[in-house]
């Protein structure tokens, strides 16, 4: 699996550097697409492939005699099918429509990676491993191919605590710790959207899987693989940097509870730090080149980072609401075994207390993180959450007294309980997907059906632009926000510039600024807010001055 992971991460690379010497056109994109698609192919002895290949010959017929595990396979096939029918409809994501989507889109459509001013798209600048993966499928075809990468990367984190577990755990409990993390809300939307937590969660996994091996096997190749692994999760998503810190931490305390040397302790600190900064350099590199920024838009007045200010009174009571009152919500599962962890720690192998230390770590990580990300901020640490839950699990049935016998039978129904619930939620929620999905209804219907318009969304109903609006023109946009569906020649208020040319204004839940006054209403729309003006008669372009 990690080398399935450098293989991604050098694609996106590649992806990345086409773009930065204006090489982004649709074909070179879809020979690299191909090319690496190959690659990754023939390489049958890659980690994905010994894992395929342990699947194909699951004893399935040893299984059905066992039905707890038949039951819990059942479960994560159930979901991960409830899921697809998601990721096989139309976004409607706000952070996609907003970014995740635009911006490959826009850089496609530019054949360049470039800085993007303004006040609408300032993450054009930040690392974007996933937007290049984006790229690529959108060289392909529609957003339903972002999606779908997205969606396979929940499975991914799935096959990967799979793995992980088997290294500790039987299949049964392996299975248990997948079903746990698979049947989380949080993970379940995500796997509908064209964001990229998914892939984060990927990387940081496989980074703590590194840290493990290494603590294993004191090889200090593991500390690298680690890096890598963490320079990939942090190129995907920038505050990673935060788990970066807490990895730090980790090493550190592994380090001393070994005994080891300052000398040996700074070694392995300066491998592992390296490698995880090394890897997301070129996009540092980039945005500071644009706006002298390494890290922008943080720490300027575009994106203002509050963390929360220490208060340990305050600590249990916000992880509380965290955990039980966040708008993407996270299984009740790793609160029910948290008592449970009191009195098991002590029986837990060592690397299964590493990962308890680990989450310890990432909840006062967490604490100190700005609550704009709801559950998806807890997402990249919600594996090791819920190997901790299979570990504890799995204490419970060593015990022989009758009491934790009933305890071990009453987790299994609630961890079951907890997943047909998140199969049944989510099936009800992703039921509106199947009319579009069948062709029982077009996209446009779905679209304009079930994109907030209010909420900054925006879709061209009726055709009108699609109609009365052709590539020699350009509209001047106010008020826009999720660019996404915008599928004619524009240029957006927060990055227009002197000597920019338009023919056509339209504004979305805006006025017409007093400077335009002249100008003509040609189309209003009452749905999508919208309305379209153009020149007075005689004027056909206009030159911006500002």
């Amino acid at each position: 699996m990690f080398l399935v992971a450098t293989f991604i991460g050098l694609y996106s690379y590649f992806i990345f550097f086409l773009g930065i010497f204006g090489l982004l056109t649709k074909i070179n994109v879809q020979i690299l697409t191909i090319v690496f698609i190959i690659l990754i192919i023939l390489y049958k002895r890659s980690v994905l492939y010994k894992y395929l290949n342990k699947i194909k010959s699951f004893q399935f017929n040893e299984i059905k005699k066992q039905k707890p595990v038949y039951l819990l396979l059942f479960l994560i096939i159930l979901q991960a099918l409830v899921n697809l029918i998601g990721a096989l409809g139309p976004e409607l994501a706000f952070d996609a429509l907003w970014y995740h989507l635009t911006l490959p889109s826009l850089f496609l459509l530019h054949r360049s990676i470039y800085h993007i001013p303004g006040g609408l798209l300032y993450y054009s600048d930040m690392p974007k491993l996933v937007e290049m993966l984006y790229i690529g499928a959108l060289s392909f075809g529609s957003e339903i191919l972002p999606k779908l990468i997205h969606y396979f990367f929940g499975l991914l984190c799935a096959l990967t605590l799979f793995a992980f577990s088997r290294k500790f755990f039987s299949k049964n409990i392996a299975a248990l710790i997948v079903v746990i993390f698979y049947s989380n809300l949080v993970v379940d939307w995500e796997s509908i959207t064209a964001y990229i937590d998914l892939v984060r969660t990927f990387f940081e996994f496989l980074s703590l899987w590194g840290i493990i091996n290494w603590y294993e096997s004191k090889k200090s190749t593991w500390l690298v693989v680690s890096g890598i692994m963490m320079g990939l999760a942090i190129t995907t998503k920038v505050l990673a940097i935060g788990s970066y810190l807490l990895f730090i931490f980790l090493i550190l305390a592994i380090f001393i509870t070994k005994q080891k040397s300052i000398k040996e302790t700074f070694y392995g600190l300066v491998i592992f730090s390296s490698c995880a900064l090394i890897v997301p350099l070129p996009w540092f590199i980039f945005s500071f080149f644009n706006t002298g920024n390494p890290v922008y838009p943080f720490f300027t007045k575009t994106y203002e980072i509050s963390a929360n200010s220490p208060n340990p009174l305050m600590l249990v009571s916000d992880l509380w609401n965290l955990f039980i009152h966040s708008a993407d919500p996270i299984s009740p599962l790793y609160l029910i075994f948290l008592p449970l962890l009191v009195i098991f720690y002590t029986n837990l192998r060592k690397e299964m207390k590493i990962i308890v230390w680990y989450s310890g770590l990432c909840l006062i990580l967490l604490y100190f993180t700005p609550r704009t990300g709801g559950g998806r901020f807890i997402l990249p640490y919600l594996p090791a959450f819920s190997i901790i839950c299979g570990a504890i699990y799995s204490e419970i049935l060593k015990k022989t007294r009758t009491e934790w016998k009933y305890i071990s039978k009453i987790l299994f129904c609630v961890i079951v309980l907890v997943a047909l619930i998140s199969i049944g939620y989510r099936g009800i929620a992703n039921k509106k997907y199947l009319p579009v999905i069948l062709g029982q209804e077009t996209k446009q219907s779905f679209l304009s059906n079930n994109l907030n318009y209010r909420f900054g969304d925006f879709y061209d109903t009726n055709d009108y632009f699609k109609t009365h609006i052709n590539s020699n023109d350009t509209v001047l946009l106010y008020g826009f926000h999720n660019l996404y569906y915008v599928d004619f020649p524009f240029i957006d208020s927060t990055w227009v510039k002197k000597g920019d040319t338009f023919n056509y204004i339209a504004v979305q839940k805006s006025k017409l600024l007093p400077k335009y006054r002249d100008w003509q209403l040609v189309y209003s729309n009452d749905k999508t807010m919208v309305q379209l003006y153009k020149p007075p008669k005689g004027e056909c372009n206009v030159i911006c001055r500002y």
